[in-house]
């Protein structure tokens, strides 16, 4: 059968129109750290499960969760993901119901991708060897109140040490990196992608992964305004549905804390590396994080920081708890409406 012009004229058209977002989709915005903990929302946009559930979502880059609390609060962004912070718990105690609706990354045995770091010539000069060696060390965080400080807390304790015996400044992670290379910091807690390329550039040494010390820590988690919540909540389950399905197909992806080898691997990491504008070779060397395919909670990592973060005076409130700033019905929803996760 032959075709007229006009006939390619019209299916080229109908071919842009299907990727512009359908009209009447609902928008969304939503917060990244361009870090591993945002995989699944990468997928989900890349493989059109935004579009299916008819939104149109527009992803901005802030470069850490405390950034994101005042703009979840005022419904200026939808979603945003991150570490727990004091300013989510101190906004809970101000009646500003950001809440963490479910999980993005987290530690497990042979998912070492958030580790303690030093820089490489403190280790080759022997200056450090074991954890009461960070007495007198610098460190950088990417924001005050965050859990990679409570994380190094934990640290601190086994050596019987306290932040009164470091130095700590704060630079997102990209400029830690920078840090690093240029002496200007002498270690931190850091999360991947940051890790495998701080190690690549030879600039430090993955001293010990945060499971050793920490285990199953919460490390990543995906946090919904207030307004979202309560102004649109069936917006709110769809984009849960999406981001879900973007999770299970980074589960698909990995094998006991690494990546596995073949095409379903390459195009997820694919994937990864082009939203973080990273060569593929640095994302292929990571270890990716414990991904849960229904989203769910280790509640008890968040009541271990929040604990911190009362000791360190970043919360003052005497009667919030971790428990308060958790909900996990949307998570729930979608995961009843995909199914139970069968691996691939």
């Amino acid at each position: 059968m032959r075709h007229s012009p006009l006939h390619f004229v019209v299916a080229a058209f109908m071919g842009l129109l299907s990727n512009l977002p359908a009209q009447g989709a609902d928008k969304v915005n939503v917060a990244v750290l361009n870090a591993a903990g945002d995989i699944g929302l990468f997928i989900a946009g890349e493989r059109g499960y935004f579009r299916d559930e008819g939104l149109d979502v527009t992803l901005t880059h802030i470069d850490s969760a405390v950034k994101m609390m005042p703009l979840l609060g005022t419904g200026d962004l939808d979603v945003g993901g991150g570490a727990t912070t004091a300013a989510l718990y101190n906004a809970a105690d101000r009646k500003i119901d950001v809440r963490v609706v479910a999980s993005r990354a987290r530690t497990a045995p042979g998912f070492g991708y958030q580790a303690l770091v030093i820089r490489k010539d403190l280790i080759d000069s022997g200056k450090y060897k074991s954890y009461s060696d960070l007495k007198g060390l610098k460190f950088a965080f990417a924001s005050p109140g965050s859990t990679p400080l409570s994380s190094l807390n934990e640290v601190l304790k086994k050596a019987n040490l306290t932040f009164s015996d470091m130095s700590v400044t704060y630079l997102n992670f990209g400029a830690q990196v920078a840090a690093l290379q240029s002496g200007a910091i002498d270690g931190t807690i850091m999360i991947e992608p940051y890790l495998s390329q701080v190690v690549g550039l030879g600039a430090a040494v993955n001293v010990t992964p945060t499971e050793a010390y920490y285990p199953a820590a919460e490390v990543s988690l995906l946090l919904y305004g207030d307004k979202f919540i309560k102004e649109r909540p069936q917006v709110a389950t769809r984009f849960m549905k999406a981001f879900l399905r973007g999770a299970r197909d980074f589960k698909d992806a990995i094998d006991a804390g690494r990546w596995k080898s073949g095409p379903v691997a390459d195009d997820v990491i694919r994937i990864f590396a082009k939203n973080v504008n990273m060569p593929e070779a640095v994302i292929r060397g990571m270890t990716p994080q414990f991904a849960d395919a229904d989203g769910d909670i280790n509640v008890e990592s968040l009541r271990t920081d929040l604990a911190w973060f009362k000791q360190s005076g970043d919360v003052t409130s005497k009667t919030i708890t971790a428990d308060m700033i958790v909900d996990l019905t949307f998570a729930r929803a979608a995961a009843k409406d995909l199914g139970a996760y069968k691996a691939q």
